[in-house]
């Protein structure tokens, strides 16, 4: 009998809870083709067109007023986070369309990407209204309130100390995969730390996220600056930003090098193969890609909310470089220089990967099906 799988993401707007389900879409799929893999979005399926005016107020409200936008989600969310808070509103709008979803789909195992969807489900499993497991995967490099937890059957998280937060949370420990946040599975995984170049001009891909969005064409005009003879050059993902793909095209320089929208992965894995370091902010997947392609991770920027709670995390575990907004082309310069510096590093990375689970995340997931 064919099994299905639900993913449930957050919105549409193209983020990392959507990039996860994706590749773990086509990893189950490269696994058994005969699993049929749903992904559906909860407030489109709820609320029809209302979705797209929801994502462009909240992409507005995070880009004019970040510090509310900090402040109320650190309060909503990541305060007290040992505390069960019940999300009442959410319950309202929701339960009943997830109930629907559920009834209309009838999986067999589903997944969520985001903590709405999570939320939801653990109280309908509360309530004894659910049976069908599910696995929660995180997609940044904390856990906050939001995502239901004790109910929950199984958890993918990114590293070690998340694990140990669901341990004291009484999360079977059994039940918790250390899997990274998920890549997909023609972004090739580097066993061995990259060899850097010795006296010669380094490459660093700069990466806004895939709306080229955050402090991007801020830090453009810090690499502009440069006037005498550059050690670097950047290649700049631009995501759909036309116009800073022009913007930066009209320049002519041969040291800044712009790229429009890569959909291939396979033109994304040969980039990451040819860059010696990438400069970024610290949302969870460009991470994750990084880190499996071991290249050492500089942050320029950091969104409110869920990106600078990351960078927090990722500071602690020594595992990005944290720029200054000055002389970034010098800090960076001097680290990629710095053989010492790199190799310390790397064995922070090294340690990051001992905690890895050695089977794929779609890999657990194709055997937790089978048991279930």
């Amino acid at each position: 009998m064919m099994k299905k799988v639900l993913f449930l993401p957050f919105l549409q707007i193209p983020s990392g809870h959507h990039q996860a389900a994706n590749s773990l879409i086509d990893g189950i799929r490269q696994i058994d083709p005969a699993i049929q893999c749903d992904k559906v979005d909860i407030l489109s399926y709820s609320y029809g067109k209302m979705e797209k005016i929801i994502s462009s107020i909240y992409l507005k409200w995070i880009h004019s007023f970040p510090q509310i936008y900090n402040s109320i989600y650190k309060t909503a969310v990541y305060k007290n986070i040992e505390v069960n808070k019940r999300y009442r509103l959410y319950e309202l709008l929701f339960l009943t369309f997830m109930k629907k979803l559920l009834a209309e789909k009838q999986p067999d195992l589903i997944i969520c990407t985001h903590a709405l969807p999570s939320y939801m489900l653990n109280y309908l499993k509360q309530r004894h209204d659910l049976q069908i497991p599910i696995i929660n995967v995180y997609t940044d490099y904390f856990i906050h309130s939001f995502w239901g937890i004790e109910q929950i059957d199984f958890h993918f998280v990114p590293t070690q100390q998340m694990k140990e937060y669901l341990i004291q949370r009484k999360i079977n420990e059994d039940n918790i995969f250390i899997t990274g946040i998920p890549t997909h599975p023609k972004i090739k995984k580097q066993l061995e730390p990259p060899e850097y170049k010795r006296n010669s001009l380094s490459t660093v891909l700069i990466s806004g996220g895939n709306l080229g969005v955050g402090g991007l064409e801020n830090l453009l005009h810090h690499l502009q600056e440069i006037h005498s003879k550059p050690r670097i050059q950047f290649f700049v993902l631009c995501g759909k930003n036309r116009a800073l793909y022009e913007k930066i095209k009209g320049l002519g320089t041969n040291y800044i090098i712009p790229y429009p929208y890569i959909s291939c992965r396979e033109k994304m894995n040969e980039l990451y193969n040819q860059i010696d370091a990438i400069l970024t902010k610290p949302g969870g997947m460009t991470i994750s890609e990084s880190l499996f392609k071991r290249r050492p991770i500089f942050i320029y920027d950091a969104l409110p909310g869920q990106e600078q709670i990351n960078l927090s995390q990722l500071k602690e575990d020594g595992l990005v470089f944290h720029l200054d907004k000055e002389n970034i082309y010098e800090q960076i310069l001097s680290i990629l220089q710095n053989e010492e510096s790199l190799h310390q590093y790397q064995n922070r990375i090294d340690n990051f990967h001992t905690h890895i689970h050695e089977k794929e995340p779609s890999e657990i997931i194709a055997e937790i099906l089978q048991r279930h």
